[in-house]
């Protein structure tokens, strides 16, 4: 099964959020750079960081990484993960994982994401992935906001080069959650104010992997204007 990728977009993604049941309080915003002095001017509190990055020969780096002892893998109950059976649903995904990692934060109001996220509380990473797959008032709403950015949405079957991961503050770590991952990667001790900045740092070390590529881009889910 594939889908029509989601563009990086915070207008279109922020719709797509509202269209599931987000309150309209809640935004995704631009991060235009990640130094100290850029991320201060985005609305607090940052309750998750979306990198968009070029599936290139970082994922052979990122591959490599995983492989090595020292990635902290951690599948606590508390985190919500699900995998990515759906070909180009990785923007989706992303947002969902922003989301439902923050539901002490953002009071979901009744709709296809909260009834989704509800009924696949207890169940498993793949389980959730199957769930989405049969979810066809996400499917339908993560369409219609496909075809709504400023570049011509490929079409499903064309591959893309591009993948989405988000990363969430919980339990006091900050945790690279990504579809295609296993379980979700621990980056550390973290708070909620100093979130913004360690997720930044982590997207840096995404884009040293491959110092020539420029194709990168990061958004916030944030307080809207």
């Amino acid at each position: 099964m594939a889908w029509v990728p989601l563009e990086s977009n915070p207008e279109v993604m922020t719709k797509f959020l509202h269209k599931l049941g987000v309150p309209k309080k809640w935004s995704i915003i631009d991060v235009y750079g990640l130094d100290t002095d850029v991320l201060a001017i985005i609305p607090r509190p940052v309750l998750g960081v979306i990198l968009l990055y070029p599936v290139t020969k970082i994922d052979k780096i990122q591959d490599d990484i995983s492989k090595n002892e020292h990635t902290k893998y951690d599948a606590q109950e508390s985190i919500y993960h699900m995998k990515q059976s759906i070909s180009n649903a990785c923007g989706t995904i992303a947002l969902i994982h922003s989301v439902a990692n923050n539901l002490d934060v953002i009071q979901l109001e009744d709709g296809f994401l909260k009834k989704f996220l509800d009924e696949t509380k207890g169940l498993s990473y793949a389980e959730r992935g199957e769930r989405l797959e049969k979810t066809q008032d996400i499917i339908d709403t993560h369409m219609e906001s496909a075809q709504e950015g400023q570049t011509e949405a490929p079409g499903e079957d064309i591959e893309v080069y591009h993948h989405f991961v988000a990363f969430v503050h919980k339990n006091g770590s900050l945790y690279e959650l990504d579809g295609r991952k296993p379980a979700p990667i621990n980056h550390g001790t973290t708070t909620p104010e100093e979130f913004l900045d360690k997720a930044a740092q982590v997207c840096k070390e995404y884009m040293e992997r491959d110092p020539n590529e420029m194709r990168f881009t990061v958004v916030a889910l944030a307080p809207g204007e």
